[in-house]
């Protein structure tokens, strides 16, 4: 396997987390007693660039097909997210009528719906048909296809048009061919233009042990330091970033032409990458430990369903997110027997099963009909925002559980 961004060859493995199905292939009742194909979930570390990369086992259009059942909307949370972004951005930038607001997988329209109230012009991309048309449905024009730097000579400058604002939330990670990506970045800007993505920062994956968010959708894990290289490359230059806490931490980063000189660069982006290279995150060594911070996880995920089990108790799970599925696999948790359904808002997950483990997803009254003694939150990085939703289950005296970065029972 050679690096994705430099093409040196890889050699030193961060974590293996051995083979499973992509972690969005949800299993209708007909599927469960057909063959499932497995992928290698090996990741590796580039000693040149450090892009820590999977490989490409399970092709991104076989991925994000027609029945992705991602959507962004049903997180209440990641909307306020949403919005006080568009909020920050016309502060700062001043976009308005005459400005044009490009994202990349804009999903179900979560984000630009708020760029569209406040009569700003946009225009989604996204490869999801289904997500797609929601979107269209709420009055935004919205192109199915993947961003590339093809795309975005053929379908967008060649027909007059540039953005003042490229933005895409949680999609970097999702993107084989990263070079050809931000060159279709750097094609389809104007020349004063911004460009903000938003990513989890590998940072906090190691720093906090979350190799859950590892999956075959994600191609690639991002420090600042890898990340800048690679758009510095097709002649974007950082200007700002900032440090979240979505998604258990993540970065989003500010970009113009590097011939752009009306934008001043911050502070912000020297003191990362001073921060990134004091903890060693340029180094081989950084990463040569990761396997036996997941196994010990691994081992305590083990030792709290068995002694749940053997204590009568009942236990579900909460949130059909691919992270979740990663763990269960991962951890060898299969059908109903220590962790009997699993429990989802959106409708496009109910009724199915998870990818390998094939549990079942329920609505949200099962909860109340079934009176868990455990809950186990699987999208952690929402914990707050589900405890919330849910606190209900304490009338009968049920807990919630996290396993990232350790157990916690609350």
């Amino acid at each position: 396997m050679k690096c994705r961004h430099c093409n040196a060859e890889l050699k030193h493995v961060f974590v293996d987390l051995i083979n499973c199905p992509p972690s969005n292939a949800m299993l209708k009742p007909s599927q469960l007693n057909e063959p499932e194909v497995f992928f290698p979930l090996k990741i590796f570390v580039c000693h040149n660039c450090y892009l820590v990369q999977v490989d490409e086992m399970e092709k991104a259009e076989a991925i994000f097909d027609s029945e992705y059942t991602y959507f962004s909307s049903f997180s209440t949370s990641w909307l306020a997210h949403a919005k006080k972004y568009v909020e920050m951005m016309i502060d700062r930038f001043h976009y308005d009528e005459n400005s044009l607001v490009l994202e990349i997988a804009s999903n179900d329209g979560y984000l630009l719906q708020y760029f569209k109230e406040r009569n700003v012009p946009v225009l989604g991309v996204d490869p999801t048909a289904n997500t797609a048309q929601v979107a269209i449905e709420k009055g935004i024009e919205t192109i199915v296809d993947f961003f590339g730097a093809e795309f975005a000579r053929d379908q967008l400058v060649k027909k007059g048009i540039k953005a003042d604002l490229i933005l895409g939330n949680n999609v970097l990670a999702h993107v084989p061919d990263v070079n050809n990506f931000v060159k279709g970045v750097k094609t389809a800007l104007k020349d004063r233009g911004v460009v903000t993505f938003e990513f989890p920062h590998l940072m906090r994956l190691v720093e906090e042990y979350q190799f859950d968010t590892i999956y075959h959708e994600h191609f690639s894990y991002y420090s600042f330091f890898a990340v800048k290289r690679i758009f510095e490359h097709q002649g974007l230059e950082m200007f700002d970033v900032e440090e979240l806490p979505t998604h258990g931490g993540s970065l989003r980063i500010f970009a113009k032409h590097k011939e752009d000189k009306t934008k001043e660069i911050s502070p912000n982006v020297t003191d990362l990458l001073r921060r990134e290279r004091e903890l060693g995150m340029n180094t081989p060594d950084y990463y040569s430990n990761f396997q036996d911070k997941v196994d010990n996880i691994k081992y305590t995920v083990w030792d709290f369903l068995i002694k749940a089990k053997k204590e009568g108790k009942k236990v579900i799970g909460y949130g059909a997110a691919a992270k979740g599925n990663t763990l269960l696999n991962y951890c060898g948790v299969k059908g109903n027997d220590l962790v009997q359904f699993v429990v989802d808002l959106s409708p496009h997950k109910q009724n199915k099963y998870l990818p390998a483990s094939h549990i079942l997803v329920r609505d949200l009254d099962s909860i109340k009909e079934y009176k868990p003694d455990y809950v186990i939150i699987l999208p952690w990085n929402l914990k707050k925002e589900i405890g919330e939703q849910l606190n209900y289950i304490k009338e009968w005296g049920g807990q919630f559980v996290t396993f990232i970065p350790e157990l916690s029972i609350f």
